[in-house]
């Protein structure tokens, strides 16, 4: 299996500290790059060295919410290759029907049982670090 640079973003510390135990109790070797809002990221990614190959993006954000990241990620030649999935809390109808229509790879609701968040993120990461990637 593929080792994956995952760019989270997500302002909240403890979800941030939960996806990295999760990693950590399934012993996979992903690298995280984390940024707090989607301004920071925005900063990380028009670099455009060291290209993650899957975002996590959470939709509550302050600065730029997910949507709008959503958009100026799509509106880029060479960012919007970059496979993005949700991971929210917000199961909000409108927010997931708009995300697909922008362009997502996948929208998943945070569990509130530990246990069922980790078997979440242990088959996504599984799906992307076989999944054909674009190589930039």
């Amino acid at each position: 299996m593929k080792t994956l640079n995952i760019l989270l973003i997500e302002d909240d510390m403890i979800e941030v500290m939960k996806l990295n135990r999760a990693i950590l109790s399934l012993k996979l070797n992903h690298n995280i790059i984390e940024a707090n809002n989607g301004e920071e990221a925005l900063k990380i990614l028009e670099k455009k060295d060291e290209l993650p190959d899957i975002i996590l993006l959470d939709l509550n954000m302050p600065k730029i919410n997910g949507i709008e990241f959503l958009n100026i990620l799509k509106k880029d030649a060479v960012l919007k290759y970059i496979p993005t999935i949700i991971l929210t809390t917000s199961n909000n109808q409108k927010d997931l029907l708009e995300c697909y229509k922008i362009g997502i790879a996948g929208y998943i609701l945070k569990p509130l049982k530990y246990e069922e968040y980790v078997s979440k993120i242990e088959k996504l990461l599984a799906y992307w670090s076989i999944n054909e990637l674009k190589q930039v």
